[in-house]
């Protein structure tokens, strides 16, 4: 647990100093759980954002994409079940007075029974060898089954309570099976008690007269209540999905883990209409299409699993959560979720207008139903940026920190360098940057020794730094430096846009889910 806290130091302390995140309003102290993302994070947001956008809108013919208002009806919060059911179980700790979700305490000692299942998974394979037989093993070893089983029945009466409401026994699931306040150690709880997140304010010129408004939760809603509208001036046919990008808001009062957990959050959504009883076909098609998405961009197999919900939403019929080995743990990371026809119908039922699609191949109208797929792009952007933070030590005994981002994801793509600030260096690195800028986002560096620049490249995360020396003078050609392998290629000047776009071309990483 201290070597992952201090990995987890390392990622936020990098993150300020090299202009990723800041923390919000810090002249004044900062705000608890409010992050500002600076000049290279708005950018590694920025391509994170529009990864996902191509992969998801501009790869399928039948998905298109709205912006809906941040502001809605609050009777659109009463129809999506968010002004009476939209809670977290909190519990608080008598002794230091910290506030935890009670279903994350118990969801975190049932990850411990699965770390102990995997050890023991482990011991057996370097045991067994090539002969292991991983599906049996996990079937038939006594101390395997335990701990499956154990972790299997605490959540199933975790979801019991929450979903009757018996927040006693949830309660008495914490103290029966000991967990303590992580950070004192101490046992000495409150009772379980639901808190709901939903930010109020109101629209109006006067106090008198102002309506109450929430500021929205998630971006789904702003697409149900759009649903016949985009269907109509669209000319869509089921199947089709509607996607959007946007900012929620939810009062954590539990908001820790830097950008893991916030306040105001942005969310890359899209709801998936489809025919009645077809909706786990797609669902299954959601699940696998989602993952080779995560996959493509090249940060290990081994660092996403998926997690079936035991405890279902009210508006699912089936939900799994994408999950990803965070410095903290493996934590959700995208929600893949059988919302049946749950959300139309209540927003038909509130608004009495109706929401259906109209097939003309059997003549009738019906309510879809939606499968869903919503990713945070915060918690995507820690992703990527943690799992790229690494220390090397290299074949002369030294280290570098270098941050080893996706290419297509670098906010910066090349670095140009000339090698001395005189003999008409400076003048060709400008000659280049102003070609390349026009395809790519680059920078000029000519301060300090050529070395200390590609340390300072290493650790922004640019994939390229390109030099200027004397050599140029004579032939044109420049050093060509990637950052993963430290290799230089003498290279012309005039193929340096195609080399650098092999390598960043959303195009070329998004063939690797075909």
């Amino acid at each position: 647990m201290a070597k992952q806290d201090d990995i987890f130091k390392n990622v936020i302390s990098h993150a300020k100093e090299y202009g990723y995140i800041f923390p919000s309003s810090e002249i004044y102290d900062g705000l608890s759980a409010v992050y500002d993302y600076a000049q290279n994070g708005v950018e590694l947001k920025r391509n994170i954002r529009e990864y996902w956008w191509k992969s998801m809108v501009q790869m399928h013919e039948n998905i298109v994409g709205i912006d809906a208002s941040i502001f809605m009806h609050p009777t659109t919060w009463k129809a999506s079940g968010h002004v009476d059911a939209f809670n977290d179980p909190l519990i608080d700790n008598k002794d230091s007075k910290k506030r935890y979700r009670a279903d994350v305490l118990i969801e975190d000692y049932c990850e411990k029974l699965h770390q102990k299942a995997l050890k023991e998974i482990e011991k057996a394979k370097k045991r067994f060898g090539e002969s292991f037989d991983e599906a049996q093993f996990v079937a038939t070893n006594p101390r395997v089954v335990e701990y499956y089983a154990k972790k299997k029945e605490i959540l199933a009466r975790m979801a019991h309570g929450l979903d009757t409401g018996d927040l006693a026994d949830v309660k008495a699931l914490i103290e029966e099976l000991e967990i303590a306040d992580p950070d004192t150690g101490s046992k000495n709880w409150t009772e379980v008690r639901q808190f709901n997140l939903m930010f109020g304010t109101k629209l109006g010129a006067s106090a008198d007269t102002a309506m109450d408004l929430y500021l929205r939760p998630e971006t789904a809603q702003g697409i149900f209540v759009n649903f016949l509208n985009v269907q109509k001036t669209g000319r869509m046919k089921i199947p089709f999905g509607i996607a959007q990008t946007g900012k929620a808001f939810r009062n954590e009062i539990v908001a820790r883990q830097f950008i893991f957990r916030m306040r105001e959050f942005e969310q890359m959504e899209m709801q998936f209409f489809v025919k009645p009883g077809e909706e786990m076909k797609y669902y299954q098609y959601w699940k696998d299409t989602r993952l080779k998405w995560h996959l493509s961009l090249g940060m290990g197999a081994e660092n996403y699993r998926y997690h079936d919900h035991e405890k279902l939403a009210h508006y699912a019929n089936a939900a799994t959560d994408i999950e990803f080995n965070f410095p903290f743990g493996f934590k959700e990371l995208e929600g893949i979720h059988s919302r049946t026809d749950f959300d139309l119908k209540a927003h038909e039922q509130f608004s009495g207008k109706k929401l259906q699609f109209f097939d003309n191949e059997t003549n009738s109208s019906y309510v879809p139903y939606v499968v869903e797929t919503s990713v945070g792009l915060d918690r995507m952007f820690l992703s990527v940026f943690s799992k790229s933070l690494q220390e090397e030590t290299l074949e002369d005994g030294t280290t570098r920190t270098v941050l080893k981002l996706p290419a297509v994801l670098a906010p910066t793509k090349a670095a140009i360098f000339p090698l001395v600030k005189k003999d008409g260096l400076p003048e060709i690195a400008q000659a280049i940057i102003e070609d390349l800028k026009w395809d790519f986002n680059v920078a000029y560096d000519e301060k300090d020794a050529v070395g200390r620049r590609y340390r300072r490249a290493d650790a922004l995360g640019t994939p390229f730094c390109i030099t200027v020396d004397h050599q140029t003078l004579e032939d044109k050609t420049v050093t060509i430096r990637h950052r993963d392998t430290m290799k230089q290629d003498r290279v012309a000047i005039a193929d340096l846009r195609n080399i650098i776009n092999e390598e960043v071309s959303m195009k070329n990483w998004l063939k690797k889910m075909i």
